[in-house]
């Protein structure tokens, strides 16, 4: 197991800067209980590399499901959806009796317990450990008696012999009771020549006097009802009648009372496997959640990273999802990065309109992604876990308490080095970006040279070229416009107004990274996208001259 050190992995600003939190919540869950399973997820930690790698082996094994078996996980979807939550009516089994409606959810859930323990065996040979759920069909015996196995319940006669005479002997004194009325009606319509309802029920319109007078004067004949047009009479009970109310609401009290030893005794068999039901209700939690983990991967041609004890992380075709899906949406193409980090410190240089950030974003997204389990956006990923993951980007203004972007990031620093530890993941985004250049680079260069004595991978980017200078900094430069046709790029810019120009530098930019051992080898980049966008030639000439 990872080392316990009382400090959380990753806060919430780094959970959504790197996108991760949103990815979070776009992978779907149906039940109550795959949402729970989402909400409780937590990372892995170093020295717990065996149990990721089994996390694994069960996503591998609905991956491939959904990439084989897209009606079989339809269908399990579709299943999973209709699971309700019986958390509190398993509470209430243990000391209340249940209701119909408590046991018909009770019989629901076990239902489709039984459908996805036979579409999971059909979608793989060898179903993980913890996707296997409990055999509950004596259970469902006990609930569904009749073996029909339909979305219904009922106090079936099945459950009780004496509960089946009571019903029986009650319908045939309702037979009895119709076909008395039937005979009183027939007399009625011979000797008065008017038509009663099949109900034996006499609609007389207030404006028939002849009727109304002939029907309130008839003793077999009790008004029940009337509106603004019409009277309703019925039957007026005789002594067969009432004797047969009588022995009706007697034969009630006892079929009551024998459907409520029925639903206690169902209640008892169901706090019997209440365990049992619990113990299946995380299974389903796991496959739910599992299951929206293989879409969301397989959806977004996500991989599984493979996991090192070495603190590493190697990213090939590495892709930011939400800025993916941005570009996607635009008709536009993500050019993926590579990467490969190690214990030290690594700078980023380029201009702007770089993708600087993004790559940034990039490293700490593949980089928790892997440490909670998920796989990741890339062709391949080597990923070493770490005890604390921080980034900061952007100004951080915090206008509430008075800061500046300058003294809310120099805060934010403050909070890196407190919480970090070995095995660190530091990525930081234009460091002392917020202060004058001067004291600006000199904060950058110590900043360097402290990240360079820790046992931390810190990844940076900056404008100040010569502050990465060092033996032990690895120095990484996006090639931008290096490898661009400039001659079909001006033809483009020549007759594009200002919004189309920034799309066309940035369609012709390259957003990979490449290595770079001395700073004579980086492009001024800068001084390119400003002459490309109409800044006047004199000042780019005189720009180069102050450039060391």
């Amino acid at each position: 197991m990872g080392k316990a050190t009382g400090k959380m992995l990753v806060n919430t600003r780094t959970r959504n800067e790197t996108g991760f939190e949103k990815i979070m919540s776009d992978i779907e869950t149906c039940t109550a209980y795959g949402g729970q399973r989402k909400k409780q997820l937590k990372p892995f930690l170093p020295g717990q590399e065996q149990a990721l790698n089994r996390e694994y082996d069960h996503t591998d094994a609905l991956c491939k499901a959904v990439g084989k078996h897209p009606e079989g996980v339809a269908e399990m979807i579709a299943c999973l959806w209709h699971i309700k939550e019986i958390g509190l009516t398993l509470s209430r089994s243990l000391s209340q009796t249940l209701s119909v409606v408590e046991l018909f959810d009770i019989k629901n859930f076990l239902l489709r317990t039984a459908e996805l323990r036979a579409l999971l065996h059909k979608l793989t040979d060898k179903v993980p450990e913890t996707y296997q759920l409990m055999d509950t069909e004596k259970l469902l015996d006990r609930l569904d008696p009749s073996g029909e196995r339909i979305d219904t319940f009922y106090i079936y006669d099945a459950f009780n012999p004496v509960l089946a005479d009571l019903r029986k002997e009650k319908r045939q004194l309702e037979l009895d009771m119709r076909k008395i009325q039937k005979q009183v009606r027939s007399e009625l319509e011979d000797r008065h020549g008017f038509r009663m309802t099949p109900k034996c029920e006499l609609l007389v319109p207030k404006a028939d006097k002849a009727l109304s007078e002939l029907a309130s004067g008839l003793s077999e004949l009790r008004r029940i009802d009337e509106d603004y047009m019409t009277v309703m009479y019925s039957i007026t009970p005789n002594a067969q009648m009432d004797e047969i109310t009588r022995r009706r609401e007697d034969l009630e009290a006892k079929i009551e009372a024998e459907e409520e030893i029925v639903c206690r005794d169902l209640t008892a068999e169901v706090a019997r496997w209440e365990k049992d039901l619990r113990f299946n209700c995380g299974i389903i939690g796991n496959l739910d959640f599992g299951l929206g983990k293989a879409r969301y991967a397989v959806m977004r041609h996500c991989v599984r990273p493979e996991i090192c004890e070495a603190h590493v992380l190697m990213i090939e075709e590495g892709r930011h999802l939400l800025v993916e899906e941005i570009l996607s949406g635009q008709k536009k193409t993500y050019c993926p990065v590579d990467v490969e980090l190690t214990t030290g410190v690594t700078a980023i240089t380029g201009a702007n309109m770089g993708g600087k950030t993004i790559s940034l974003k990039m490293m700490g997204q593949v980089a928790l992604l892997a440490q909670y389990g998920l796989y990741v956006p890339c062709s391949k990923a080597l990923v070493g876990l770490s005890n604390y993951v921080h980034i900061l980007v952007g100004d951080g203004q915090n206008v509430q308490r008075g800061l500046s972007s300058f003294g809310s990031e120099m805060e934010e620093l403050r909070e890196i080095l407190d919480n970090a530890l070995d095995r660190s993941l530091i990525l930081i985004d234009e460091i002392a970006s917020g202060t004058n250049p001067t004291e600006g680079l000199a904060l950058t260069k110590s900043f360097i040279n402290y990240f360079a004595g820790k046992p931390y991978i810190t990844i940076l980017t900056t404008h100040f070229d010569h502050a990465t200078v060092g033996e032990h900094i690895v120095n990484l430069q996006v090639r931008g416009l290096s490898g661009a046709d400039f001659d079909r790029l001006y033809r483009e810019l020549a007759h594009a107004n200002r919004r189309e120009r920034i799309e066309i530098i940035a369609k012709y930019t390259d957003y990979r990274l490449m290595r770079v051992d001395r700073m004579d080898q980086v492009p001024r980049e800068a001084l390119n996208i400003a002459k490309m966008l109409g800044v006047y030639p004199e000042i780019i000439d005189g720009a180069k001259k102050y450039l060391v």
